[in-house]
């Protein structure tokens, strides 16, 4: 297991309770939204796309408060990282429909727990990892390298098996299904090219991967799209299991992405704000469209 040790000041904050971590993320997400910056640009483009009948008033409240959940997403970071599991277990207030992956496990054929970047999708993984063990694929992010393995750290101190976004990588998810066991995926990142088939997300075409359909197809594992919901003034989080839409292991990429994107937009509908807004989701377009950002 990775020991890479955080820098003192996230160590430190890591034992802050988490009301005073969220008050620190809402000043940070004010900030976003008062001063010029490229998360305030790239959020107003994406909630512009996503809800164009909303009245202005409506998306500038909901552009502020999808920053202010950024700031927090930011802030709570360091206790999800690396504090003790015995420390984050008791911020978790409920869980719904675990037993989806229960029973998904017990038919033998694996499970894939796929978890969009929607409230505190670090504590999706963390939780999994601790309860059922879990190997997912890692998209080092673009920082230096000795933070990216911080990063990496953090993730798989509970046991967690991180593989890179590579044929090794997806060639160990394999395995793991064909051992009945747990993969996850986060499911709305902008693939490589090939690697992707174009299918609305709140009604704008989205390059959305192709890789989930075929691990369902070659192995039967059950899909399960889960995300955490950051509860209010502090209180925690609440951890949502839902199924997967039909059509999501289609051998048909069109209607499988469509399914995959449907999944993502359950878990976001309930708590918009939640979602992170301030990636470029859709940065590549169809052939002859020009870019959006």
């Amino acid at each position: 297991m990775s020991t890479a040790t955080p820098p003192l000041l996230l160590r430190i904050a890591a034992y802050l309770p988490l009301p005073w971590m969220h008050l620190c993320g809402t000043l940070i997400g004010w900030l976003f939204a008062l001063l010029p910056n490229r998360h305030r640009t790239i959020a107003s483009r994406n909630l512009s796309l996503c809800f164009p009948t909303q009245p202005p008033r409506a998306l500038a409240r909901l552009k502020r408060a999808a920053l202010v959940e950024t700031g927090k997403a930011l802030c709570e970071a360091p206790r999800i990282w690396w504090s003790r599991w015995e420390a984050v277990a008791p911020l978790i207030r409920e869980v719904s429909g675990e037993e989806l992956v229960r029973e998904a496990l017990a038919a033998g054929h694996g499970a894939i727990a796929v978890s969009p970047h929607q409230g505190n999708w670090e504590l999706c993984g963390l939780y999994l990892s601790v309860h059922y063990g879990i190997t997912s694929l890692y998209r080092p992010p673009r920082t230096a390298a000795h933070w990216a393995e911080r990063v990496r750290a953090a993730r798989e101190r509970m046991g967690a098996k991180l593989v890179p976004t590579d044929a090794r990588g997806i060639r160990s998810l394999y395995q793991a299904l064909g051992r009945g066991e747990l993969v996850g995926i986060l499911p709305d990142q902008d693939p490589r090219q090939g690697a992707g088939s174009f299918a609305p997300f709140f009604g704008v075409p989205a390059n959305t991967m192709t890789l989930l359909p075929r691990l369902v197809e070659r192995s039967g594992a059950t899909v399960i799209f889960c995300w955490a919901e950051r509860l209010p003034w502090g209180r925690g989080f609440h951890l949502h299991f839902l199924p997967a839409p039909t059509g999501i292991g289609s051998p048909d990429a069109a209607v499988a992405a469509r399914a995959l994107n449907a999944g993502v937009e359950a878990c976001v509908t309930p708590k918009p704000e939640q979602y992170q807004w301030i990636y470029k989701r859709f940065r590549t377009r169809p052939p002859g469209e020009a870019g959006l950002y």
